[in-house]
């Protein structure tokens, strides 16, 4: 089933509810995997996870060697607020927008990773400084299937494909029984972002004896690629939310800051 079957229940016009201020003002720096509890350094260790630019850690465990003709343009994806890469006039760098072997004309059937995000200040031995709890708005030409593993927290989807742009969240966990997912679809086109909650004991309280993440599988259809996909910037979200000043107050913590 589509994430898009699920909408945010906006109450006193909060889009959703905000997580707690430790996530909202985590560094915007690659996580350090030193600084991870013993717990989570095992997990990175031992499927050879690294830091990513989305936040958290990623491994690609499959590449479908299956080629297939591509169904995008032949121009990088580029942010929402950038000028249109169709105009003959852009030009792009090649370095940043292919991988070694890539042919624009193709792609792999499928790819798949692993996907990780760690909770906010969770520092080795208490020491606070470690975690990568969010992942930025970004957008990716393929659809993504997603699979969780282990851990909890909130997706939140910019259908950027419509007008006006919808704002959808939801929450991601084991909890099933409370309408927490643990499979979702993000189709092409649209931003997503992600933050880790607290896992929660049968009486919805937190119960501390998870470590906090969100540990998942992702397979996207056709294979994923640099060249697919982009981040959402500033001005994007100014402009998908149509200057709400609130709306991009909301938001604009999961925007990933430029360098």
């Amino acid at each position: 089933m589509a994430a898009s079957s699920t909408t945010a229940t906006i109450k006193d016009n909060l889009l959703f509810p905000p997580p707690p201020p430790s996530v909202i003002t985590a560094p915007q720096v690659l996580p350090n995997t030193s600084l991870e509890p013993a717990s989570i350094q095992s997990i990175i260790n031992s499927l050879s996870l690294a830091a990513f630019v989305e936040g958290g850690y990623m491994a690609e465990t499959d590449r479908n060697t299956l080629e297939i003709p591509s169904p995008f343009p032949l121009y990088p994806a580029t942010t929402f607020s950038n000028s249109n890469p169709a105009d003959p006039n852009y030009t792009f760098d090649p370095e940043s927008s292919y991988r070694p072997g890539f042919d624009p004309k193709k792609r792999n059937a499928s790819t798949t990773i692993y996907y990780l995000l760690t909770g906010a200040n969770g520092g080795k031995d208490g020491k606070e400084g470690g975690g990568s709890p969010k992942g930025y708005l970004h957008r990716n030409r393929g659809r993504i299937i997603h699979t969780l593993h282990r851990g909890r927290g909130r997706y939140v989807i910019l259908h950027a494909d419509e007008t006006p742009c919808r704002v959808e969240s939801f929450l991601v966990g084991k909890n099933v029984e409370k309408g927490e997912k643990m499979q979702w679809i993000v189709e092409g086109g649209k931003y997503k972002g992600t933050f880790v909650l607290p896992v929660e004991d049968p009486d919805g309280e937190g119960d501390g004896k998870e470590d906090e993440m969100i540990f998942i599988s992702e397979t996207t259809v056709p294979g994923w690629e640099v060249f697919d996909h982009d981040f959402l910037d500033r001005k994007g979200l100014e402009m998908l939310m149509e200057g709400d000043e609130e709306k991009i107050r909301q938001l604009e913590w999961l925007v990933k800051e430029e360098n």
